[in-house]
C-alpha cells in the first residue's frame, strides 16, 4: 500500500502537525519494511519533529529493537539530542526499554550524557517505573553513579524521590556517595524523609547516611519528615542515636532519642516541633515531646510550635501542645497571638486549591473534615483562655484577621463567644474588620459584619467606606451585600472626593456601577461629582455658559468636577459609558477647566465611546476654559477616526463656527504642530482655508517650529506660496519660524517653493539674524552658504547679524559670518549704541571671535556713546571702565590729538559722577542701559522666540 501510495505521488516528506514525518511513524511502530521502503525512496533519516526527536529517538521510545538496529547500521548519529538534550538512550532508559538501551550501550552510545539539566541516563532509569534493568546495565558499563545535574542531583537523590529501594542498593553498592548534597543542600536522606520512604531512610543510615546534615533552610531530614507528616519515618530518624537514652519528664516509659539535639533550630530559627506543628501530625508531634522537644522554643518571628498549629488550623496539635503547657496567649513579633493566627486560618481554603476545579465526591469529606477541624481549634482555644480583645502590633484583633481572610464560621465564633468582639467589629483603627472583607472580596463575611453592625459607612483613614473598596476592587458580590445593608454611595474619599460610582466607573466595574445606580439613593445619582461638585451638572453648565463674566479664582468651587461618565470615558469602558447614559447621566456636564466626557473621548480614542455620546447628543462644539473644542484634542492626539466623527456633526452643528480656540488656533494648527498627517489631511479637506482663521501665527510656522517635516510638506503642495511667505503678528516668516528652530529640512522645503530669504520682520530681523540671535549653528551655515543670505541687513537698532550673535555669546555662529566676508565695513558697523561687534564680542569674552575680528581689520580705538573703547568694554562694569581709561590715561601722556579729545571729555564727565550710581544715558531705542553684564541688551533685543 505505501509503495503503490509513493508511486501515486504521495510526499514522503510531508509532516503532521508536530513535524512528525511517515518515517518517524514506521520507526515507533516497528514497521521495518516501511521504513526501508521510504528510506529507499528517499526518506531522510536524520529528519526531526518538532521537538527534536529523531527516528532513533521514536524507535527507543517504543521499544522497536529492529528498527534500532537498522537504523544503527545506517549510521545515525547515536548520541543525537532532541529538544531537551536528552539522546536515544535517555528516552530507552526512562521508558524501561533494557533492550535497546543494551543494544545503544554495546553500539557505543555515550553512557554519561547530560541532557539541558544535566540528567544522565543514569538519573533516568533511577527515576523511570521500569527502569531497573537499565540502571544495572548502565552501572555495569561504567556509568557515573555520582554524577550530578545543574541542580546538584546524584542519580541517588533521584531514587530517593520515588523510594526505588533496589535501586538505591545498587547504586550504593557501587560507590554512590550518601552525603551527595544537590544545590539546596539535601542529601539522599533529605529526599528520602520529604517524599516518606522509610525503608530507603534505613537503606540509607544503615550505609552510613548523617542525619544531622543539614538541608534546605538548615533544615535536618527529620524537619522535613515531620513537616510533610510522615510518623514511620520520624521514628526511624529519632532512633539513629542509642535506643532507649532518655527518659520521658511526663512518664516513666523509655521513649526514642536521636543521635542529635532535636531542638537545634533552621536558619529561620524553626525546630522539628515547629515543623510538626505546622505539618498537623499528632503522632509526629507526640514523639518529638516525648523525646525532649522545647515547645516554648521561638523562631526568628517569635512563633512557638502553637502559632503554627494554630494557624494550620490543626485542633489535635493545638490540644496537644495546649496540654503540655504551651502559653496561650503569647505573642510573636508582630503581636499575633496564636488565636491571631487560628481566626485566619485558610486551611479548607488551602485544601479546596490542592483539589483544584474538580467535583470529586472523595475531596468533600476532606475539605469538610478541614474545615470543622479549624473551627474546633479556634474553639478550643477560645474555651482555654485565649483573650481575643488582645490587639497585635498595628493594632488588629482576631476578629480583624478573622475578617481579613474571610472566614465566616471563624468571625461568627468570635463574635458568639466574647461580647468584646462588638466593639472591634465597629473599629475603626487602624482599619474596621468591614474593610477589611469588603478590600478582600470575602462576600460572606462581610455579611455577617453587615447584620452585625449599624453604620455601614464608617470611613477609614483616607475617607473611603467599604463600599468604595468593594467597587474599587471589583466586588459585585460585596457590593451587594452592603447595598442591600443600607450603604450609601454618595459618601466621598478624602483626597479626589470620589464616591463609590466614581470607582466603579473608573476602573470599569459594570457590574457593581449597576447595583450602584439601582441602589436609588438619589434621583440624579448618575451626576454626582467630585471635590466641591455638590451643586450638581445643571449648575454648573449655566456658570460655564456665563464663563466670560466669572472669576475662575471667586468661583471655582461651582465648577463641576468630574463625574463617573468622565472617568468611565477617560478610561475606556465602554459598557459603563453605556449604562451611565441609558441611566440618564448629563452628557454635556464639565469639569472645573470646562472639559466634558466628549474632550475626554477625544483624547482617549475610544471611537465606541465617542460614538455613544454622540447618540446622546453630545455638543461637538462645546469649549474649555482655554475655548478649545473636542475637535482641537482629536487633532493634537492624531486620532483621525475621532476626528472625522467630530467634522462631521460640527457640520450639522453649526457650520458657520471658525472653530478657532481663545488664542486663535484652529485644529488645524494643531495638526501640524503636531505632525499628525491624516488629521491634517481631513482637516484640509474639511477647509482648506482655515489658516486663514484665528491666528496669523500660521500652521506652517507651527509645522517647522516642531520639526514636522511631514505637515509643512503637506501645507506648502495644498495651500502653495501664499502660506510660505505668511507672516504673523510681528512679521515673522515660516522662515523665521524655522530657523529658530534650526529645522535644516524646514528651510530647504520654505525656500525650494520661493521662500523670500531676506524678508524682516517687525524687528527688521531676517531669518538669519534670528537663527545667529539664537545660536542655531546649521541654520547659520545654510542660509549662509546655501540660500546665501544678506549679511549687510540691519535691525531697527542697526544691528547686524554679527552683533546679535556676538550679543548672545554665540561664538561658533559668530565665526561662520566671519568665515563669509572679510568687507571692512560690515567688521566695523556700529549699532544705534555706536558699538561694533568688537566691543560686544569683547564685552562678552569671545576671544577668538575677537581674535578674527582684528584679523580682519577691525579697528581698536572706536568709541561707543559711553566713549568707551573694545578694551575698555571688556571691563565688568561702568567704574571699573572709568577707572581703567584713567590708568591708560596715565600710561599714554601724549596721545593723538583726535584720538583724546572725545575721550576726554567723556573721562572728565564720568569722574564727576564717580561716588554716584553708575548709569548711562538713554539709548535711541528710548531705554536706559546701566552699563552691567547684560548691557548688550540695551540694543532692543527680545532674546527669545515668543510663539
Amino acid at each position: 500500500m505505501v509503495n503503490l501510495l509513493l508511486n501515486k505521488g504521495a510526499n514522503l516528506n510531508t509532516c503532521d502537525k508536530k513535524e512528525r514525518q511517515p518515517i518517524h511513524w514506521a520507526a515507533f511502530l516497528g514497521h521495518l519494511e516501511v521504513l526501508k521502503l521510504l528510506v529507499a525512496r528517499g526518506a531522510d533519516v536524520t529528519c526531526k519533529d518538532k521537538k527534536g526527536y529523531t527516528l532513533l529517538h521514536t524507535a527507543a521510545a517504543s521499544g522497536q529493537i529492529e528498527v534500532v538496529k537498522h537504523l544503527l547500521r545506517l549510521g545515525v548519529e547515536i548520541d543525537e539530542p532532541n529538544s531537551f538534550g536528552n539522546t536515544a538512550l535517555h528516552i530507552a532508559c526512562y521508558m524501561g526499554q533494557d533492550a535497546v538501551a543494551n543494544e545503544l550501550v554495546n553500539y557505543g552510545a555515550n553512557v554519561n550524557q547530560p541532557n539541558e539539566k544535566g540528567f544522565t541516563p543514569l538519573h533516568f532509569a533511577a527515576v523511570s517505573t521500569n527502569g531497573a534493568l537499565c540502571l544495572e546495565l548502565l552501572v555495569n558499563n561504567g556509568a557515573d553513579v555520582n554524577f550530578q545535574s545543574k541542580e546538584g542531583k546524584s542519580p541517588l537523590h533521584m531514587a530517593a524521590i520515588h523510594g526505588r529501594f533496589t535501586r538505591s542498593q545498587i547504586l550504593i553498592q557501587n560507590g554512590s556517595e550518601i552525603d551527595c548534597a544537590d544545590k539546596y543542600g539535601n542529601t539522599p536522606l533529605h529526599v528520602a524523609a520529604r517524599y516518606g520512604h522509610e525503608l530507603l531512610i534505613s537503606t540509607l543510615m544503615t550505609n552510613g547516611a548523617d542525619t544531622a546534615r543539614r538541608g534546605i533552610h538548615d533544615m535536618f531530614p527529620l524537619h522535613l519528615a515531620v513537616l510533610f507528616g510522615f510518623s514511620d519515618c520520624c521514628r526511624k530518624l529519632l532512633s539513629s542515636g542509642q535506643l532507649y537514652s532518655i527518659v520521658s519528664s511526663l512518664s516513666n516509659e523509655h521513649v526514642l532519642s536521636a543521635g542529635f539535639d532535636i531542638n537545634t533550630p533552621d536558619n529561620l530559627g524553626r525546630t522539628c516541633l515547629h515543623a510538626a506543628a505546622s505539618g498537623g501530625n499528632v503522632e509526629c508531634l507526640n514523639l518529638l515531646l516525648s523525646s525532649g522537644a522545647d515547645l516554648r522554643r521561638r523562631d526568628k518571628f517569635g512563633r512557638t510550635p502553637l502559632h503554627y498549629a494554630a494557624a494550620n488550623g490543626s485542633y489535635q496539635c493545638t490540644v496537644t501542645l495546649v496540654t503540655a503547657g504551651a502559653s496561650i496567649n503569647e505573642a510573636d513579633c508582630k503581636g499575633c497571638t496564636p488565636l491571631h493566627y487560628a481566626a485566619a486560618s485558610d486551611t479548607y481554603r488551602r485544601a479546596e486549591t490542592h483539589s483544584g476545579n474538580s467535583h470529586d465526591t472523595d475531596e468533600e469529606p476532606l475539605k469538610e473534615s478541614r474545615l470543622k477541624e479549624a473551627i474546633f481549634c479556634l474553639e478550643f482555644l477560645l474555651d482555654n483562655g485565649a483573650d481575643p480583645s488582645l490587639r497585635d502590633k498595628q493594632g488588629y484583633t482576631a476578629v480583624h484577621y478573622a475578617a481579613a481572610y474571610g472566614n465566616r464560621q471563624n468571625l461568627e465564633l468570635l463574635l458568639e463567644m466574647s461580647f468584646n468582639c462588638l466593639d472591634d467589629v465597629e473599629s475603626t483603627i487602624p482599619v474596621s474588620p468591614l474593610h477589611l472583607a469588603a478590600y478582600n472580596g470575602h462576600c460572606e463575611a462581610l455579611k455577617t459584619l453587615a447584620e452585625t453592625l449599624v453604620n455601614l459607612d464608617v470611613r477609614d483613614h483616607k475617607g473611603r467606606t467599604a463600599l468604595y473598596l468593594a467597587t474599587e476592587r471589583g466586588s459585585t458580590e460585596c457590593v451587594e451585600v452592603l447595598t442591600s445593608h443600607g450603604a450609601s454611595a454618595l459618601v466621598k474619599e478624602k483626597k479626589k472626593k470620589w464616591t463609590p460610582l466614581h470607582a466603579a466607573a473608573a476602573y470599569g466595574n459594570t457590574d457593581s456601577l449597576h447595583l450602584l445606580i439601582d441602589s436609588g439613593e438619589r434621583v440624579d445619582i448618575t451626576d454626582v461629582m467630585d471635590l466641591h461638585g455638590q451643586f450638581g451638572c445643571r449648575s454648573t453648565m449655566k456658570i460655564l455658559l456665563n464663563w466670560s463674566s466669572i472669576r475662575p479664582r471667586q468661583h471655582s468651587q461651582w465648577l463641576g468636577m468630574l463625574t463617573p461618565l468622565m472617568l468611565a470615558i477617560t478610561n475606556g469602558h465602554v459598557d459603563c459609558v453605556h449604562l451611565l447614559l441609558e441611566k440618564g447621566s448629563t452628557v454635556d456636564a464639565a469639569d472645573k477647566r470646562g472639559r466634558t466626557a466628549l474632550h475626554r473621548g477625544a483624547v482617549t480614542g475610544c471611537e465606541d465611546c465617542l460614538a455613544a455620546l454622540l447618540d446622546h447628543d453630545a455638543f461637538v462644539l462645546c469649549r474649555d476654559f482655554k475655548g478649545r473644542t473636542p475637535i482641537h484634542f482629536a487633532s493634537v492626539c492624531g486620532h483621525s477616526e475621532i476626528l472625522r466623527t467630530l467634522l462631521q456633526a460640527a457640520l450639522s452643528t453649526d457650520p458657520l463656527d471658525s472653530v478657532v480656540d481663545y488664542s486663535g488656533y484652529s485644529p488645524m494648527h494643531w495638526a501640524s504642530y503636531s505632525g499628525h498627517e491624516d488629521c491634517l489631511e481631513l482637516l484640509l479637506e474639511h477647509n482648506p482655508f482655515a489658516y486663514l482663521e484665528g491666528n496669523p501665527f500660521t500652521p506652517l510656522h507651527c509645522a517647522v517650529i516642531n520639526n514636522q517635516d511631514g505637515t509643512a510638506e503637506m501645507l506648502v503642495e495644498a495651500l502653495g506660496a501664499k502660506i510660505v511667505n505668511s507672516r504673523d503678528a510681528k512679521g515673522r516668516t515660516p522662515l523665521h519660524a524655522a530657523a529658530f528652530a534650526d529645522n535644516i529640512h524646514g528651510l530647504q522645503l520654505l525656500l525650494r517653493h520661493q521662500a523670500e530669504v531676506d524678508a524682516t520682520d517687525q524687528l527688521g530681523r531676517t531669518a538669519l539674524m534670528m537663527a545667529a540671535e539664537n545660536g542655531q549653528t546649521a541654520a547659520v551655515e545654510f542660509l549662509l552658504y546655501r540660500a546665501k543670505a544678506d549679511l549687510t541687513v540691519l535691525d531697527v537698532n542697526k544691528n547686524t547679524a554679527l552683533h546679535l550673535a556676538c550679543s548672545k555669546g554665540h561664538e561658533k555662529c559668530a565665526l561662520l559670518i566671519l568665515g563669509e566676508t572679510q568687507d571692512l565695513g560690515l567688521i566695523n558697523a556700529t549699532n544705534s549704541a555706536l558699538q561694533m561687534p568688537l566691543h560686544i564680542a569683547a564685552r562678552n569674552g569671545l576671544a577668538s571671535v575677537v581674535q578674527a575680528l582684528l584679523s580682519r581689520g577691525a579697528t581698536v580705538l572706536a568709541v561707543d556713546e559711553e566713549g568707551h573703547t573694545p578694551a575698555l568694554a571688556c571691563a565688568p562694569n561702568k567704574d571699573v571702565a572709568d577707572c581703567l581709561a584713567l590708568i591708560l590715561s596715565t600710561m599714554k601722556p601724549f596721545p593723538p590729538k583726535d584720538a583724546i579729545s572725545p575721550f576726554s571729555f567723556n573721562l572728565l564727565k564720568n569722574c564727576g559722577i564717580a561716588a554716584k550710581t553708575a548709569a548711562c544715558s538713554a539709548l535711541p531705542n528710548g531705554n536706559s542701559c546701566p552699563y552691567t553684564k547684560d548691557r548688550h541688551n540695551a540694543i532692543g533685543l527680545d532674546g527669545c522666540y515668543s510663539e
